[in-house]
């Protein structure tokens, strides 16, 4: 009696590329992520249509109030105006931030990231590095249409301004750098607490509780501090005339940065002595 076998698949012969974990490549891996999550092409979507949309609202608001005293006409700041979007599209990217990290601890997918590297802090500075970009890619063009929408209708009133007055250029770049640096200030408060409401929640009260806490104080305390808070210090990049109780442009985006350096350092330092 014969007996039938099964055949046999011929073996595959071994892989012998370098397959170094190297920082190049986990920023790639993370870079898969983000494109192919449905929430991220969503929440970036929203927030380029938050930016232009509102700043078009807006300035379509202002039109039909201009301002009429000579102070209000020397403080009226029209890139700040078509602008103005980004304090709404910050909410969209920050949280979006937070959850490219917290939605893999919510699903256990954070462990096969640590156990494909080991080390761990790359997963975290690969996560930065292409969430910061896509921000970048995505929010600086949307910035410079906000503000030549904004400005085609403050022109109706001329209040308008163009692109080689001096700080406007500088504040619509500062817009999207603004944005990629909230979406990192996302990102740490996300692999810090390692919980999305946790996250979400630290994201909303450090842009918004602290003008609130400081509003409290005696004036020649509050005017001193105001400008070294996070979300005014940050915001002073996009605005040309600045608020006298406000940081230098550049001096109040160096001041958010710094704060987001410090919560992206927590958290690697916990990525480093805490398990997932």
């Amino acid at each position: 009696m014969t007996t039938m076998t099964e055949p046999t698949a011929p073996a595959l012969p071994a892989y012998r590329g370098d397959q170094r974990v190297t920082q190049a490549r986990v920023i790639r891996s993370e870079w898969t992520k983000l494109r192919t999550l449905p929430s991220s092409a969503w929440s970036l979507l929203v927030a380029a249509v938050l930016i232009v949309g509102f700043g078009a609202l807006y300035s379509g608001v202002r039109v039909t109030r201009p301002p009429q005293d000579p102070a209000a006409v020397a403080s009226f700041d029209p890139t700040a105006v078509s602008l103005s979007g980004l304090q709404l599209a910050q909410l969209a990217i920050g949280v979006l931030g937070a959850l490219l990290i917290t939605g893999e601890y919510a699903t256990g997918m954070i462990r096969t990231s640590f156990a494909a590297v080991p080390a761990r802090l790359p997963v975290l500075w690969g996560k930065a590095v292409g969430y910061a970009l896509a921000v970048l890619a995505l929010c600086v063009p949307a910035s410079f249409a906000a503000f030549l929408v904004g400005q085609s209708i403050l022109s109706a009133e001329q209040l308008g301004t163009t692109l080689g007055q001096p700080g406007v250029a500088r504040a619509v770049l500062g817009g999207g750098l603004y944005l990629a640096a909230v979406g990192l200030l996302g990102l740490g408060l996300g692999a810090l607490l390692r919980g999305t409401a946790a996250a979400v929640g630290a994201l909303f009260g450090l842009l918004f509780a602290p003008q609130i806490l400081v509003g409290l104080l005696p004036s020649t305390w509050s005017d001193q501090l105001y400008g070294y808070l996070p979300a005014p210090a940050g915001i002073a990049v996009t605005s040309v005339r600045q608020d006298p109780a406000s940081l230098a442009p550049w001096t109040g985006l160096g001041v958010f940065c710094l704060y987001t350096a410090v919560l992206l350092a927590l958290a690697a330092w916990r990525l480093r002595r805490q398990d997932a």
